[in-house]
């Protein structure tokens, strides 16, 4: 058995964070396991690349959740990252922090050094913004954050529609103002993906304290008595164990870390006994609280050749590919992903409650259905779903996926959110900015009017758009899993540090925010005083500051 201070489980963006910051002193001894490969593949550094990681199982968990009651009995397909980098390696590139309110609503709910101004430092902290430091951003951290490159017209063309329809415009979703239509900043640093583990762990495997062990996939978490003392893993056939002598650190994700907790004996203890498993802490929040972001597509002709469609063409592929290779510009260098919104489907409320992504080509099926003409995308996503669903075990077997219920579309609310929403896009969509290239609507198709007409489309077509949280949930009440340092509640010795302690899903892309909490619990883990919180004024918070 191998002896390491601190071991890491999984080296996705909270796991790289951490083993970057737990080895900056060289005096820690820090083994990260990793479950997937390494990330060598052109695909994961091409931001272009994208479309092909979702679809391939390479680089990818490609987990199945349970049929959905709700979506016809379907059974929806969830990519995950598997491989250094985790989902930051397959993601869309998106760089979003939420709503200053997403946070102040944990800090109300009990999470004592959770709210906005607390959290803000350590999105600061992280980022390395190419327009440089100010109140709301970091210019020297080690993820590269980069504005749109403007590959296409109709990017502007659709934030012009938007502020014709009524709605507001903003620069910066991560500013002042999230409302409004504008464009999206990225996770690309001179025209490569910056993942986690390019932005946080390639700096840091150089140095002799830290050990990165790929292909190594955890089997549980040892413990002498209430106390994690080591893990076990299996790489290439063998089963191994490593001693952690002084924290265990599980940052497996949504999925990955309540199954890992519950393969432990950390869970209800009523249900690990039906498996035969030791219970080691009776806690029944392990793998409930399940929330996701439920999306749907809706999707127009485009009048002019204008669309990635022409990529289809292997010469023009071929172009792309040369550009990129030399000059790392053109479409390669873009994730075609440059523009959105952060709009209210109500005028009573206070923030956002939908998102939109626009997409220079038609998209079904997370982009595993190619299209055979020239259009364009809009993804309506609902930012704050009243669903909840939960992750539970298949079998006993660590290489089993786990059963994932997210249980969408359980309410009205948020059935409703979505039916306005498509609503929202059409009226943006019929705007005159977009007359030179709207062509006819596609999908759902112009026919589907009524309540009922747009909510079966949506149970017919509604699909994950990747961010899951909230299975080991920050908290203080009895479904809680860890507190707000992240512990594990009744137990010594181990944390979760991952999206899975989220107790609310944030209105906006997770990747970001789970960074942000994986550098303020290596604070913690490194007994450091956490950062001074800072007060910057939002525009849609009443109160003039987010406190």
């Amino acid at each position: 058995m191998s002896d390491f201070d601190y071991i890491i489980i999984g080296a996705g963006s909270a796991g790289c964070v951490l083993a970057n910051r737990l080895s900056e002193n060289p005096a820690n001894k820090v083994l990260l396991l990793e479950a997937g490969g390494k990330d060598s593949s052109i695909l994961i550094h091409m931001p272009a690349g994208v479309g092909g990681l979702i679809g391939t199982e390479l680089v990818n968990w490609y987990y199945y959740t349970e049929g959905q009651p709700h979506l016809n009995n379907r059974k929806l397909f969830w990519p995950r990252g598997k491989v250094l980098g985790g989902s930051s390696s397959i993601n869309g590139m998106i760089y979003i922090r939420g709503h200053a309110r997403d946070y102040d609503l944990w800090r109300q709910m009990g999470l004592e050094g959770w709210g906005f101004a607390d959290v803000l430092p350590y999105f600061r902290r992280s980022e390395g913004n190419e327009n440089g430091s100010s109140a709301f951003h970091g210019g020297e951290g080690p993820l590269g954050v980069s504005n749109a490159r403007k590959t296409n017209v109709l990017f502007d063309a659709f934030v012009e529609a938007g502020k014709q329809a009524g709605h507001p415009y903003t620069d910066d979703f991560n500013g002042p103002q999230q409302e409004g239509m504008g464009p999206y900043q990225t996770t690309i640093k001179d025209g490569k993906r910056c993942s986690a583990a390019v932005g946080y762990l390639v700096p840091a495997m150089s140095r002799p304290n830290l050990k990165v062990e790929v292909k190594a996939l955890t089997n549980r978490i040892l413990f002498e008595g209430k106390k994690a003392v080591g893990v076990e893993y299996t790489q290439n056939g063998e089963v191994k164990t490593a001693r952690a002598n002084k924290e265990v650190i599980l940052s497996g994700g949504a999925v990955n870390s309540p199954q890992v907790l519950l393969l432990s004996g950390i869970g209800n203890g009523e249900y690990l006994r039906k498996f035969g498993i030791n219970v080691v802490a009776d806690l029944p929040g392990v793998g409930q609280n399940l929330q996701d972001h439920l999306d749907c597509t809706v999707i127009y002709e485009c009048k002019q050749p204008i669309t990635l469609h022409s990529q289809m063409n292997i010469v023009r592929q071929l172009m792309t590919g040369v550009q990129y290779t030399f000059f790392k510009t053109g479409l390669g260098a873009s994730q075609g992903l440059e523009s959105g919104g952060f709009l209210k489907t109500r005028p009573e409320l206070e923030i956002p409650d939908i998102q939109l992504h626009f997409v220079a080509a038609m998209m079904r099926d997370h982009a595993r259905t190619k299209s055979d003409r020239h259009g364009f995308t809009i993804h309506v996503c609902q930012l704050r779903p009243e669903s909840r669903g939960y992750v539970a075990l298949k079998s006993l077997d660590p290489a089993d996926h786990a059963l994932i219920q997210p249980n969408y579309l359980a309410t009205e609310t948020d059935r409703r959110t979505l039916r306005d929403g498509t609503r929202i896009v059409r009226n943006i969509m019929a705007q005159r900015a977009m007359d030179p290239y709207r062509g006819p609507e596609f999908w759902p198709g112009a026919d589907k009017q009524s309540d009922a007409e747009i909510d079966a489309w949506v149970r017919e077509s509604a699909e994950t758009i990747y961010h899951p949280v909230g299975t080991a949930k920050m908290g203080n009440d009895p479904m809680a899993v860890v507190d707000n340092k992240c512990k594990v509640r009744g137990i010594e010795g181990l944390r979760v540090v991952d999206a899975s302690v989220m107790p609310t899903l944030v209105g906006g892309n997770t990747n970001a925010p789970t960074i942000m909490i994986a550098e303020k619990i290596s604070d913690d883990i490194l007994g450091r005083a956490a950062l001074s919180p800072e007060n910057v004024t939002i525009a849609e918070d009443r109160r003039g500051a987010a406190a």
